[in-house]
């Protein structure tokens, strides 16, 4: 996937928006999120929502769920296409 991490890496002030993968433990969905994420080679954090009631109560029903700059921009999964324009929209 070349041509992604060219358009991400593209941003001439370097600033990226933050992405935050929400995860549970044992959520298949969450791993294949996480190798999406990960093949497109943006830099993201990771949050375990397992066993945080307020974390839990706000996620659980949909993780995975992918944060781009606070919002939610992706659950249950991510389209690697729709991932990179909506980095380069963010950009």
């Amino acid at each position: 996937m070349s041509a992604p991490n060219k358009l991400l890496g593209s941003d001439p002030s370097g600033v990226r928006p933050r992405i935050v993968l929400y995860h549970a433990e044992g959520c298949h969905l969450c791993e294949r999120a996480r190798g999406v994420l990960e093949e497109a080679s943006v830099p993201f954090e990771e949050i375990d929502i397992t066993g945080d009631p307020e974390l839990e109560a706000a996620y659980r029903e949909w993780v995975p769920v992918v944060e781009i700059d606070g919002e939610r921009a992706f659950v249950y999964y991510v389209d690697p296409a729709a991932l990179i324009r909506k980095m380069a929209a963010q950009s």
